[in-house]
């Protein structure tokens, strides 16, 4: 490999590990509720790998003028290729809700029950290029809450369907994409339950990621959602 190469493929490094770093000291500070991409790295025909995510979104916006949600999540993976191109992906773990309404204090759902399914179809894989079609669902049941005399329940509902493409850089194999994702906001008061959804207008997002091999079958995976929502997602992966 050449020198010139060599030094943009660590421009490159460098510009990934400093967006990153901003995205996660920025969630740190500020949690929402969306379902990560994966990437474009899938087990193999009748082999799965199984991991640890962490994700964190942000400013998801709700129509109608009812604010925003945040949330943060916590899950163990599995995924299993059913075919060399085709993987199921499913989750399980444990979420909060923390919903803003525009005229009014904030309701925090408190830590409970999260989980979440979904499948990747690889259409494209040549040399070290990989594009790959997803959908993902994710479903978050915290705890319920009460304001004043009155008992509040809310079940946060996403779904997302997404498109990646992937470059294999050797050291780490960087994705880009997009999704048309929905996150619905269920909330039952005395009885009453309303549905409501995210911003359409704000639907599309974009997305990039890294994986980034630290051993033989390790490899850490990092996220970042941005347009529709603002998410990070942190994932340490063991490949059978």
């Amino acid at each position: 490999m050449s020198v010139g190469i060599k030094k943009v493929y660590s421009l490159l490094f460098i510009v990934y590990s400093f967006i990153f770093v901003l995205l996660t000291v920025h969630c740190t500070l500020l949690t929402s509720e969306a379902a990560p991409c994966y990437g474009t790295t899938m087990p193999e025909k009748h082999k799965f790998f199984t991991g640890y995510e962490a994700h964190t979104i942000f400013k998801r916006y709700l129509k109608n003028e009812m604010g925003e949600i945040r949330s943060t999540q916590h899950f163990l993976l599995v995924s299993y290729g059913l075919l060399d191109w085709l993987s199921i992906d499913l989750k399980v773990g444990a979420g909060n809700i923390k919903q803003q309404p525009r005229t009014s204090d904030e309701v925090d759902y408190r830590t409970n029950f999260a989980g979440g399914y979904g499948f990747r179809v690889k259409f494209y894989d040549r040399k070290k290029a990989k594009a790959v079609f997803g959908f993902q669902h994710i479903s978050a049941h915290p705890r319920s809450t009460h304001l004043g005399d009155d008992k509040h329940q809310a079940i946060l509902d996403d779904w997302q369907v997404s498109l990646l493409a992937s470059y294999d850089f050797s050291k780490f194999t960087s994705y880009l994409g997009t999704r048309w994702s929905r996150v619905d906001y269920i909330h039952w008061n005395v009885g009453n339950r309303n549905r409501v959804m995210s911003d359409m207008t704000k639907d599309i997002g974009l997305i990039f990621g890294i994986d980034l091999p630290i051993r033989e079958k390790v490899r850490i995976n990092l996220e970042g959602q941005v347009l529709d929502s603002e998410a990070f997602s942190f994932s340490v992966i063991y490949d059978f």
